[in-house]
């Protein structure tokens, strides 16, 4: 069998083990671990960046790749509710890179650092064919503010932070080589963690996750974890009207681009009804007792089965 097979989260589920130390309080299965210290809860987490995949230097600047270098990682932190801390960053470099992609690489690390009061205490470098940027993201999280996926109830009604689709349509942009878009574009290679939004909902949320892989894979997988389901309103998903024009101008769907594109990294909450006035967010859906994943609109309603975006079912 191989890992193409099974995709990403099959491969994920196949090495997952029950953490054996009761100082783990979440291990894999979320947007970070938790673990239990002397002075409080530490979060963790790591995201890998590959040449070619997550970034091209035709597109991207070097300081953009730093930038969202570190949004990524911080929009980990803030979908579980806490504030970001320590980074350690590894690196594989062709040889014959200038030093100066580099330079311009950590000047965008440091720019968001500083941003989030953020401090880079280490690493590691060595060599390969193509760049790989591997970060390590450690936070802090009070224990009435942690956000896990599993914390969905019957009920709840469905937020998401922003508009949804910028991921995908600035890469299409990119990708069929679209004259104009500029929004569209920099925010694709300038997306931002939603820090701010994210601890004032976290005292609220009964759930949360940030939008890497697609509103419909993110509710999936709070679903998945709350063992429960959910119903969207696809007439309710903000979309800017850009990504509508790119979508439209490409002959594409607009909302395949904010339920299964990815790199958005807004946030996606359940809130429970005695809870609505103390959120802001758009609306855009409910959780249901029943473990399907639905989407509703003027048409009608359907079962979701295509899922979000997965690296290894993508050449």
């Amino acid at each position: 069998m191989k890992i193409k097979e099974i995709g990403e989260f099959g491969l994920i589920d196949r090495i997952t083990k029950k953490p054996r130390n009761k100082d783990i309080i979440v291990g894999i299965g979320d947007d970070a671990a938790v673990v239990k210290t002397k002075k409080g809860l530490q979060l963790l987490t790591t995201d890998t960046l590959v040449e070619g995949d997550h970034f091209r230097r035709e597109w991207f600047s070097p300081k953009q790749i730093g930038m969202k270098a570190i949004e990524i990682n911080v929009s980990d932190v803030a979908a579980m509710g806490g504030n970001p801390k320590y980074v350690l960053v590894s690196l594989a470099l062709p040889n014959d890179l200038d030093v100066k992609f580099v330079d311009g690489l950590y000047s965008g690390m440091w720019k968001t650092c500083n941003k989030y009061d953020i401090e880079i205490i280490g690493g590691n470098m060595t060599h390969s064919k193509q760049i790989v940027i591997s970060i390590t993201l450690t936070g802090e999280v009070d224990e009435n503010n942690l956000c896990l996926r599993s914390g969905a109830k019957s009920g709840d009604f469905i937020f998401v932070s922003g508009q949804l689709g910028n991921g995908r349509a600035g890469l299409r942009v990119f990708q069929e080589d679209l004259k104009d878009f500029e929004k569209v574009k920099k925010a694709y290679l300038e997306p931002k963690a939603h820090l701010t939004s994210a601890l004032e909902v976290a005292p609220y949320a009964n759930s949360m996750e940030d939008i890497s892989d697609g509103l419909a894979s993110e509710l999936n997988h709070i679903c998945e974890q709350s063992k429960c389901g959910a119903i969207i309103y696809k007439d309710k998903i903000p979309i800017k009207y850009d990504v509508r024009k790119v979508a439209r101008t490409l002959g594409e769907d607009e909302y395949d681009y904010a339920l299964f594109g990815g790199e958005d990294f807004e946030l996606v909450y359940t809130v429970s009804k005695d809870k609505l006035n103390k959120i802001n967010g758009f609306l855009v859906g409910e959780i249901t007792k029943d473990k399907a994943l639905r989407l509703f609109s003027l048409d009608g309603e359907k079962v979701i089965t295509k899922k979000g975006y997965d690296h290894f079912f993508y050449e």
